[in-house]
């Protein structure tokens, strides 16, 4: 129904989309150190119910900023750092991809497939990596093999990034 509404009256639709927003920014709890972050992989917890003040991620539909009163989304994320900036200091990790909720209540959830801190990587490695993966991606014969080996490549190409601006 909602993207029939969506191509019957886009204008309506998005209007509805502003005003749910502002309705939901204003009614965000926070705490007095801003929000509470839960951060997790399949591994590992890395943070549970933390209080942050800004965590910027690597969404699919841009870099985003979380700020306490953030509207509540859902988001998929991409490969890229997750930068947890707390009141004693900040901490930057690479996620290979996952989900982030952000709550009616202030509470950030972030579930990511793979999740370490940047500074156990080494540059050189990834660069190491990343021309193993683009032989593989060049000599792949059939299409499992050359989809295996363009995440592969997208994977260390953020990565290395990510080494190189951070």
């Amino acid at each position: 129904m909602s993207s029939l509404l969506r191509l019957a009256r886009p204008g309506i639709f998005n209007k509805t989309l502003r005003l749910g927003a502002r309705r939901f920014a204003s009614e965000a709890q926070t705490t007095p150190q801003g929000f509470t972050l839960s951060f997790s992989a399949p591994h590992q917890v890395i943070f549970k119910s933390i209080p942050v003040t800004q965590v910027n991620v690597p969404a699919h539909t841009g870099d985003m900023g979380i700020l306490s009163d953030h509207v509540p989304t859902i988001e998929q994320l991409n490969p890229g750092v997750v930068e947890v900036i707390k009141a004693d200091g900040n901490k930057k990790f690479f996620i290979s991809g996952g989900f982030l909720t952000m709550h009616p209540n202030s509470a950030l959830s972030i579930n990511a497939v793979e999740a370490f801190e940047l500074s156990n990587f080494s540059l050189e490695a990834v660069n190491r990596e990343l021309t193993e993966s683009q032989s593989r991606l060049s000599s792949a014969k059939n299409d499992a093999e050359k989809a295996a080996a363009e995440v592969e490549v997208q994977l260390y190409e953020s990565l290395q990034y990510a080494l190189k601006n951070n």
